[in-house]
């Protein structure tokens, strides 16, 4: 699958835009603050129903303007086109709509056209808490598994509802048994099946990820991605009871799989800690591209890859391995962004692989020959 076209109206700051693209690369060049990342969010958009970067939709659309646009047209591998259309209305509910169908559920949609968007935003996977891992583990899941999507759903409505009531009981000075067991069945049922598909994830994921890394840094580290959660000691039932005197004290559920982590390891200690700014970039672009392999392998075609500002933090050489290795037949259709044309160029002369590159200026946007 591969998006042949991209209309854009008032998105960000991009008045209108007509987009035709290769099906293998294509590059976005042009000075820093003139919009090139909000052209791989509006790609991101279409495929996830939502930005990369802002999650108050109505805060996308340009300014002094009543509405944005989004229309992509894509390809598959009987080259028939669906058209995925994203508009939201300056005050007003968003419209998602797939062959001008609208969707239900917005979520029905995450999965269909499968995307991995790498970015320096990506180095907040080392440097954040845990919530930003977790958050990047399930989305990448239920890209491939709506059972798990959905299953996540009902896990944190079970959840809001059992801290809800633990916070009613401090307040209230009570305590009602039955009434807590009710959202600790929910959360069992949810959560223990949750952490089974967490953990048969890592076990196919971490060789992928190991491989790309060892790729990137020419065999030089061993890193190794390891996941953390209470299920792993206890079943999750075990771990509620034996957390109630301390949850009804704190007002809220201190055990389950919303506390469950990433160790993110380079020859055994923390990268975050022990990694140059070079190996955590390497790190972390190796985890893209080994979900990218792991989403194809479960897929069965090829998800878009977004490679935002490609030079931050990585040598020449690197990015030209880098581009080479995305242009070999496991990738599909790839997006570049960068500051200096000449840079982009001088890949492509070494690299024979189809290509478009597109100029981006505060005016306008355009192809060069």
């Amino acid at each position: 699958m591969f998006l042949s076209r991209l209309k854009i109206n008032h998105f960000k700051n991009h008045s209108e835009a007509d987009l035709s693209f290769n099906e293998k690369i294509n590059c976005f060049v042009g000075d820093n603050g003139v919009g090139k990342t909000n052209l791989l969010d509006a790609i991101y958009y279409l495929s996830f129903t939502k930005s990369c970067f802002n999650a108050v939709d109505a805060q996308n659309i340009q300014h002094q303007r009543d509405f944005f646009a989004l229309h992509g047209y894509y390809k598959n591998q009987d080259e028939v086109e669906d058209r995925v259309s994203c508009i939201q209305p300056r005050g007003k509910k968003k419209q998602f709509r797939f062959n001008k169908k609208d969707y239900d559920r917005l979520s029905d949609h995450i999965g269909k056209i499968p995307l991995v968007m790498i970015s320096p935003y990506d180095r907040d996977l080392i440097n954040d808490g845990s919530e930003v891992r977790r958050k990047y583990l399930d989305g990448v899941i239920s890209q491939f598994d709506t059972f798990y999507l959905a299953g996540l759903l009902e896990y944190n409505k079970a959840l809001q509802q059992r801290n809800t009531l633990l916070k009613q009981f401090a307040e209230h000075h009570y305590f009602d048994e039955l009434s807590l067991k009710i959202w600790d069945e929910k959360l069992i049922q949810y959560g223990e099946s949750l952490f089974k598909k967490r953990k048969a994830f890592f076990d196919e994921f971490n060789p992928l990820f190991s491989k790309y890394y060892h790729y990137l840094s020419q065999g030089k580290e061993e890193v190794e991605i390891v996941y953390k959660s209470t299920l792993q000691e206890k079943p999750l039932a075990e771990l509620l009871n034996e957390s109630v005197r301390r949850d009804l004290a704190v007002r809220y559920t201190t055990t389950g799989i919303h506390k469950d982590d990433l160790l993110l390891l380079i020859n055994g200690y923390p990268v975050k800690k022990f990694g140059s700014q070079g190996q955590q970039k390497s790190f972390v672009i190796a985890i893209k591209l080994a979900q990218f392999e792991y989403m194809r392998q479960q897929k069965g075609f090829k998800p878009i890859l977004l490679f935002d500002d490609i030079f931050d933090k990585l040598d020449e050489n690197r990015v030209a391995q880098i581009v080479e290795l995305v242009s070999e037949e496991n990738f599909g259709q790839v997006f570049i962004t960068d500051t200096q044309p000449s840079r982009i160029r001088a890949i492509f002369d070494k690299i024979n692989i189809a290509h478009k590159i597109f100029e981006v200026t505060p005016e306008k946007i355009r192809e060069l020959t």
